[in-house]
């Protein structure tokens, strides 16, 4: 019997994917998923309204919590597995009901992360269709807390992507694999047309808002109300680790995709954050493609366009991501028993969870065409800010149970995980007050769901287990 036979259900009984992803189509997940949003248009909200051209230190502010994160998740990947990814290592670590509570936060992340996307997916392509004379109508461009009706293109683009997925995992990441080349061109042309407009006086003063100030409205501002931010950027090198029952070789793979993609995407976040506010006045950039805005401003109509076309086409691939995520964790929660098992329907020829799919489909693009951006983001880094102090706690329990195989041991015992929750559990702090308040009612709610409906239908609730 293994350590975690107790805690999971028995291999033999749970429904199987299909093993088909390489190392690079996995390094390109965890790419595909992290550059995204946070880069193209969360980057210009929080330079403007938080950390002006300091944003670059939040940037690193925020890449030093999650190479904390990096390490945790890599090890748990490795010796726990599973496509359930935090509510896996939680069931492991901790019992039913702290994996239920996981793996309802993973759902409200990935579920609001993927609606946040989809409308800054919208913003650039409202601006492109505008740069060519043919205009959405307002109604239809945005929904009702910027004025319009609905974010018709934001709900559009999700529906497709729901059929990308139900095609399977391996045709899935064949298209990832092509639209993160596109947005890693987009952001090429960037870097190279700024790095011939570079400006010095714009990075001064270099700290207009400081480090940290708590606003009269409850709003933060500074360098680290900003990490907190641009932290949205980072979440999806968590990704790859919901592949890992779709992976040919994941003890190896999936520690190398997720601190690969990891250590390639910082390094674009940093220079992108320092072109920006390098090309153009930081307090011009609270728009909602600032990238095509900064080239815009400059001249560069051409550049613009370009840029703006791979954002539209990179975003694209950051939702196909986060999706795929999504419907991977409720696949592995419904299989488990804790949620309906019409969410662990295979589709027998690709091997997809089907029913999964749809229904994220349908919710999400509804949840799109009327959620706020900016909103959504912060309520979502607060989900994914638990969730990694979660995982670097299950590496610290786990680390004292014996007879785990460890393919992947994160170096320096127990400080690193430790130095992950720490350096998480600031950044929650540094978030709105309002943000907190309202996650907080999402966790409750949660716990409601669990003993109203999970705790009953469950493997263990049936055998009359103590889910703690």
């Amino acid at each position: 019997m293994t350590p975690f036979a107790r805690k999971l259900p028995p291999a033999d009984e749970r429904r199987q994917l299909r093993p088909c992803l390489s190392a690079f189509d996995l390094t390109f997940i965890g790419v595909g998923n992290m550059i995204g949003t946070g880069i193209f248009v969360l980057t210009g909200i929080a330079a403007a309204t938080q950390a002006g051209p300091a944003l670059i230190i939040s940037f690193v502010v925020a890449a030093i919590a999650c190479v904390f994160v990096g390490f945790a998740y890599a090890e748990l990947a490795a010796s726990i597995g599973g496509c359930g990814a935090a509510y896996g290592y939680a069931y492991a670590a901790f019992g039913e009901l702290p994996a239920w509570l996981a793996g309802w936060n993973l759902v409200f992340c990935f579920g609001s992360a993927l609606a946040a996307v989809a409308n800054g997916w919208s913003g650039y392509f409202a601006s492109a269709l505008q740069a060519i004379g043919m205009p959405l109508p307002p109604a239809l461009a945005s929904g009702p807390a910027t004025g319009g009706v609905i974010d018709l293109p934001a709900v559009v683009v999700i529906l497709l992507l729901m059929l990308a997925l139900l095609a399977g995992v391996k045709q899935s990441a064949r298209l990832n694999r092509f639209i993160v080349m596109a947005k890693l061109g987009a952001l090429g042309v960037f870097l190279a047309v700024a790095a011939f407009h570079l400006q010095a006086a714009l990075w001064h003063p270099f700290l207009p808002y400081g480090w940290f100030t708590q606003k009269p409205d409850g709003s933060t501002a500074g360098v680290l109300a900003a990490a907190s931010v641009v932290f949205f950027a980072y979440r999806g090198f968590q990704t790859v680790s919901f592949a890992v029952e779709e992976a040919r070789h994941p003890q190896r793979d999936i520690p190398l995709a997720v601190l690969g993609s990891l250590t390639i995407c910082t390094l674009i976040y940093l220079l992108v954050a320092g072109a920006l506010t390098g090309i153009a006045p930081y307090r011009a950039l609270n728009v909602p493609s600032p990238i095509a805005f900064a080239l815009f401003r400059l001249g560069y109509d051409w550049g613009s366009a370009l840029v703006a076309g791979g954002v539209i086409v990179g975003l694209t691939s950051t939702m196909l991501m986060i999706y795929y995520a999504l419907t991977r964790i409720i696949f592995a929660i419904a299989r488990d028993g804790l949620l309906p098992p019409f969410f662990s329907v295979l589709q027998p020829r690709s091997q997809t969870p089907v029913n999964a799919i749809i229904i994220c489909g349908v919710i999400m693009a509804t949840l799109a065409g009327v959620a706020p951006l900016t909103a959504t983001a912060k309520l979502v880094n607060a989900g994914t800010l638990t969730e990694f102090v979660l995982v670097c706690a299950g590496v610290i329990v786990l680390r004292r149970r014996p007879g785990i195989v460890r393919p992947f041991r994160t170096p320096g015992g127990i400080l690193i995980p430790l130095l992950g929750i720490a350096s998480c559990t600031a950044l929650l702090n540094f978030l709105p007050a309002v943000t907190l308040a309202s996650y907080g009612v999402w966790l409750a709610l949660g716990f409601a769901v669990y003993f109203i409906y999970a705790a009953r239908r469950s493997a263990r609730g049936a055998l009359g287990e103590n889910p703690l």
